[in-house]
């Protein structure tokens, strides 16, 4: 008993990808009480679910099951956390998840014909882009996650369009007064940065940094959906079915019960996530018996998600809402009507 109680409290530097759980997103959303003066709530016969994987820290005794468990992949720290520190990672994921629901708002909504519009936030920088030897003046050394972009060569650029604008035909090597106002602080900086060529090699010239979603929808009436302390933004296509199901007649999965993983952009493109074979899992336990991931996942993601199903749970790949939709109708969902109260 001493051995297995030591063993349970003993932490080592590994970390589980797990199998998590399958969700339904329903009964986690609440709408403000304006929302039916635009829409009406609709009862469905199927079920939309999201799933998750879990990431813990690993006790000795924990590693031993895990070792164990064929489903279990354990993580070493940089695999599990990359350049990020735990905290960090933590709060990216916070704010992936808070994206991912105002998205799939976006989404739902625009496909039911209620108007909703993106908001444009500040530039704030989410991580910047090195190359194998970055020069001094780059933004990899210069500039940091959290700081927040004010001005571009004495313009200012208050959202992310109108750096893009600005940026838009400079050339590279460039170097370009830019107003920084790092995190925790009220003061703007100047700081000198030099240009640098796009790496996807479309002949684009950058500043050198991947800007942190800030966007806000602006919907003419609210939408809650309670997902705990659960991080990033691999339930956007779950929520964006499940808020289109909620909102329009019928039943969009007919009576069946389906899981859904993947991102989701507000031009309704579904975006690959990672965990899947877990996911899959944790999908099949949860009764779903068809689950659509992204197009997007490699091969070998999309073979172990099907060998996951077996015959207990048909896997579909889908690249955007509307193959969701079709495989939907295909299972028997019904039509996507408007589901506006305006005749």
């Amino acid at each position: 008993m001493v051995v297995f109680v030591a063993a349970s409290l003993t932490r080592v530097r590994l970390w589980e990808l797990a199998p998590g759980s399958a969700q339904s997103v329903a009964p986690r959303m609440s709408f403000g009480e304006d929302a039916l003066a635009f829409a009406t709530r609709y009862a469905s016969d199927g079920e939309v679910m999201f799933v998750t994987a879990l990431g813990s820290r690993l006790s000795l005794l924990d590693l031993t099951a895990a070792w164990l468990d064929d489903d279990v992949q354990i993580l070493n720290y940089e695999e599990r956390f990359g350049t990020q520190t735990p905290t960090q990672q933590r709060e990216v994921g916070s704010r992936a998840m808070v994206t991912s629901k105002q998205i799939a708002e976006f989404v739902a909504l625009t496909r039911l014909g209620i108007e909703s519009e993106f908001v444009y936030g500040d530039v704030v920088i989410e991580e910047v882009v090195c190359e194998d030897l970055p020069d001094p003046q780059s933004a990899c050394k210069l500039l940091m996650s959290g700081d927040t972009l004010v001005s571009f060569d004495g313009v200012p650029i208050p959202t992310l369009p109108s750096l893009i604008e600005a940026v838009t035909g400079r050339r590279v090597g460039e170097v370009v007064a830019i107003g920084v106002r790092r995190a925790g602080t009220d003061d703007v900086v100047i700081i000198n940065v030099k240009l640098m060529a796009s790496p996807d090699g479309d002949g684009r010239t950058i500043v050198g940094l991947m800007p942190r979603d800030t966007r806000t929808v602006k919907t003419p009436f609210e939408v809650g959906i309670d997902t705990d302390s659960i991080g990033g933004p691999s339930a956007g296509l779950a929520f964006t079915l499940a808020l289109i199901d909620e909102l329009s007649q019928g039943s969009l999965t007919g009576k069946t019960k389906v899981a859904a993983t993947g991102t989701i952009d507000g031009n309704e493109s579904v975006g690959a996530v990672g965990a899947i074979p877990q996911k899959a899992i944790a999908a099949r336990n949860g009764g779903a018996k068809l689950f659509l991931i992204p197009a997007s996942q490699s091969a070998e993601d999309i073979a172990q998600a099907r060998r996951v199903g077996g015959s207990q749970m048909r896997v579909e790949t889908v690249a955007t809402l509307q193959d969701a939709l079709d495989i939907l109708r295909g299972i028997g969902g019904d039509l996507l009507p408007d589901a506006t109260n305006s005749d």
